[in-house]
């Protein structure tokens, strides 16, 4: 594993922020750490970065506790800005990766690139402080990673960003990935990360509630959603003989239902069409937000 979060606990005083926090993650895989407001996301980040220290547990980078040397290799996109408003923003992009210890040249260079592929080479010269929010996230981004960082954090990487520049977030994010970049991303926008990570941690009140690959979070749902069309009385017939399922709201004509997870398809698949012509049958997998919305909304 890269990464190992040991059940670190922190507090505030007498304020728990983070209970007892466990995961790990694998190198050049991208991870999503989920939770609502106050879950101890940042806090965890943090202890990671170094910026603050576990009351009690251990985090490891490649088998080693996080120090000053593994802290160089790291990049921290942290959710609130932290632009210099008056530097502009190839400026703003060198200073960072020279604070990560580029040379001069090769952080010219990294800043142009990154310049180049989030679409800011017109605002090159212009302060920051000019820009829209969505374009000064995109800055903070590239200052984030401009020095190619072994593992990069990003806390609400997507904030501010309209759908293309977003997606423009993304292809980069999947780039750097694919160079051996390990990620940990938190967002609230769970169908980009439903797509982008291969594995996550959901947390509440500072605990873990969830964790593992999408598939194996998908396993443990306890129904599935059938799809069938048309919305036919028959059809509707054939859901009410069987144990446990219900008949869900119609949507646009189609008949909705929920079954249980262990319902051989196949064989309900036959009954429906022995009842009635049938034009659509689709079982639906729960998405990663209905996951996280039955994990955080758990009894501990």
């Amino acid at each position: 594993m890269a990464l190992e979060v040991d059940h670190v606990r922190r507090s505030f005083g007498s304020v728990p922020a983070v209970r007892d926090v466990n995961f790990s993650v694998e190198s050049g895989t991208t991870f999503g750490l989920l939770g609502p407001n106050g879950a101890g996301k940042t806090t965890t980040m943090r202890m990671i970065l170094g910026i603050l220290v576990p009351d009690t547990g251990t985090i490891r980078w490649r088998g080693a506790p996080v120090d000053r040397g593994s802290r160089r290799h790291f990049g921290y996109l942290p959710e609130e800005r932290g632009l210099y408003g008056k530097l502009k923003v190839k400026e703003q992009i060198i200073y960072f990766a020279r604070l990560h210890g580029l040379r001069a040249a090769d952080a010219a260079e990294k800043a142009d690139r990154w310049i180049a592929d989030l679409g800011l080479t017109e605002y090159t010269e212009r302060p920051c402080g000019e820009l829209s929010k969505g374009n000064q996230q995109k800055v903070q981004v590239a200052c984030a990673a401009a020095h190619d960082p072994e593992l990069l954090i990003l806390d609400e990487p997507f904030s501010g960003l309209d759908p293309v520049n977003a997606q423009t977030v993304y292809e980069r994010l999947e780039a750097l990935r694919r160079s051996g970049t390990t990620l940990v991303l938190s967002s609230h926008q769970m169908w980009q990360l439903e797509t982008l990570c291969e594995s996550f941690c959901i947390i509440a009140e500072g605990t873990v509630r969830a964790a593992g690959t999408l598939a194996s979070l998908r396993a443990t749902w306890p129904a599935r959603t059938i799809v069938v069309q048309p919305d036919d009385q028959k059809l509707r017939d054939v859901f009410a003989t069987l144990s446990d399922a219900r008949v869900l709201a119609s949507q646009n004509g189609d008949l909705r239902a929920s079954v249980p997870r262990d319902t051989d398809f196949s064989e309900l698949l036959r009954n429906l069409v022995a009842a009635a012509p049938v034009t659509r049958f689709e079982p639906l997998e729960p998405s990663l937000e209905e996951i996280y919305r039955r994990a955080i909304t758990a009894e501990v």
